[in-house]
């Protein structure tokens, strides 16, 4: 699924570039895939615990299945438009809105419990093999086979995906949440994590470095350019750095799991780890220092991520993991704020000491919530919450 994301991003990016040569469209292109996070996901959550999930979720492969299929038809037949990119992004972003939260509360029924953080670190590990690999091969394909073929590509990959859901067998979802309107289950869940303080600690420790710290990817250029003094390659080497340390610290994590009692502090040491490296990853002019550094930023966000996700999956009730993992999912949706700010205060105070003030926001995080929710430090899959 994360394979056809990335040829997908490649691709609908390339189209627009190419129709209309404006990097402010892009821009907006890349703001509306993240829209239906905010609006749609919470809605998705309640789906997700409300209906039958392996239904749920079969339906929304074919929906990107025919969403795909049609769009490369529009682009193989000549006749495509600017407007069909925002519909068709607007689209499939609403569907992955919904594709998300079922997925999260899949994972606990279907890995035994032990295994949980095992599960995640390999699915954020191999998240970043695509996202290393994706956009590489997007490119080729676009040379070999021209875009159209990059979605008959994708849709190939979904229908993938969704015979591996037809062999998967899936518990029933609870009856719970039918139990009241859809309305009194939004309530609920957003209820529960506002006055669950493990829960809420965890889902600031989630959104929070996603809008204050991970948008530093966005000031790559002007650390290649204006810092580091390297060409475009050395742009490239920097984007796919972070990816690298995020794909090993993935599969270090998923060989260690099992021996990790205290996941909450394993967390908290992760978060303030990534503000130490932001910073010094700000601060060095040299081009080696500065991909060892965003080496060890990836790994570091791998690290939190994933043991924040297998928290939130111990610690929530089934019958409310939609509705929780949905609004964990907010991030997606708000990472574009972030971006914009982090842009702003680089105009003003100038790259490094942005990155430099990320990296502090993190660590005042891990801080706050240490002291604040010392329940977290004493979360771990062998000691309950």
């Amino acid at each position: 699924m994360s394979g056809g994301q990335w040829i997908q991003q490649v691709t609908l990016g390339w189209l627009l570039y190419d129709l209309t040569g404006s990097s402010v469209l892009l821009g907006l292109l890349n703001g509306l895939r993240a829209l239906p996070f905010l609006i749609a996901g919470p809605i998705a959550g309640v789906a997700a615990d409300r209906m039958d999930r392996k239904q749920l979720i079969l339906a929304t492969q074919y929906l990107l299945i025919m969403t795909t299929l049609a769009m490369g038809l529009l682009v193989a037949s000549g006749i495509l438009e600017v407007w069909h990119l925002f519909v068709f992004t607007l689209m499939t972003g609403v569907i992955w809105a919904f594709v998300d939260p079922v997925r999260q509360t899949l994972v606990p029924a279907l890995v035994p419990r032990e295994d949980l953080m095992n599960a995640v670190a390999l699915n954020s590990a191999a998240f970043n093999l695509t996202k290393l690999i994706g956009p590489s091969l997007g490119g080729v394909l676009i040379l070999f086979s021209g875009a159209a073929g990059n979605f008959f590509v994708q849709s190939a990959a979904y229908i993938g995906v969704l015979a591996s859901i037809y062999w998967m067998s899936i518990p029933p979802t609870p009856t719970e949440a039918r139990q009241s309107s859809a309305i009194a289950n939004l309530k609920e869940g957003l209820v529960y994590v506002w006055s669950n303080p493990s829960v809420f600690a965890l889902m600031a420790t989630a959104l929070v470095p996603r809008i204050f710290a991970v948008p530093y990817q966005t000031l790559m250029p002007v650390f290649q350019k204006d810092v580091l003094k390297v060409g475009p390659e050395g742009l490239g080497v920097l984007l796919a750095a972070p990816g690298v340390g995020a794909m090993l610290a993935g599969l270090m994590l998923a060989t260690l799991a099992n021996r990790v009692r205290r996941q909450g502090v394993l967390m908290l040491v992760s978060l303030v780890s990534l503000g130490v490296v932001l910073n010094l990853f700000s601060w060095t002019t040299s081009f080696p220092m500065a991909i060892l550094a965003l080496i060890a930023v990836g790994g570091c966000q791998v690290f939190y991520m994933a043991t924040t996700n297998t928290m939130l999956q111990v610690i929530v009730p089934d019958h409310l993991r939609g509705r929780v993992m949905s609004i964990y999912a907010l991030d997606r949706g708000l990472m574009p704020l972030g971006a914009l700010m982090a842009g702003v205060s680089a105009h003003v105070i100038g790259a490094p000491a942005t990155v430099s003030y990320m990296g502090l926001v993190v660590i005042l995080l891990a801080i706050l919530v240490a002291w604040r929710a010392p329940v977290v430090r004493a979360i771990g899959l062998g000691a309950g919450n």
